[in-house]
Formats: structure tokens, C-alpha cells, sequence
């Protein structure tokens, strides 16, 4: 599966990812206000086994075919509260 990988001008480490180049007609519109300009990162062959440095690449490839975007959001500056 090919994806576009689009970073935010407005939300640093924040990470678009769609189905085809410039196609965002499946991201809806509060998420493209939110995200600002949009800058493309890089195209590239994604499949379920690819290692991705931030996200895993079987969830993104589900998210990308049922609702055709994933968003990576940056890690968070805070560790996991114990349970």
C-alpha cells in the first residue's frame, strides 16, 4: 500500500498520513483546520510488517483503509502512569 506522509506547520511532531499524494478528501475538515499548512514528508510503500520510527505500521495500515488517514501525534512528554 502507498501513503503520503504530511507533517503540520502548527502542530510540531504531528503527522498526517493519507492514501494518495494531495488527497485529503477522506480527513475531515476540523482536522485540516487544525493541522494548518501541510507540508508532504515523503511517499512510501507501507505494509504491515515495515518498521516506522513513531507508529506501527499494521495500525496505520488499518486506520489508512477504514477511514482513509492516520494521524501520529508526538510522543508524550509525560511517562505512563502506573496502574
Amino acid at each position: 500500500m502507498k501513503c503520503a506522509i504530511y507533517k503540520s506547520n502548527i502542530k510540531t511532531n504531528t503527522y498526517l498520513y493519507v492514501e494518495k499524494e494531495n488527497d485529503f478528501t477522506r480527513v475531515p475538515s476540523a482536522l485540516m483546520n487544525l493541522l494548518g499548512r501541510l507540508e508532504l514528508v515523503m511517499t512510501l510503500d507501507l505494509n504491515p510488517q515495515r518498521k516506522l520510527a513513531q507508529a506501527d505500521a499494521a495500525e496505520v495500515c488499518d486506520q489508512l483503509k477504514a477511514q482513509g488517514y492516520y494521524l501520529q501525534l508526538p510522543p508524550s512528554d509525560f511517562p505512563p502512569v502506573p496502574s
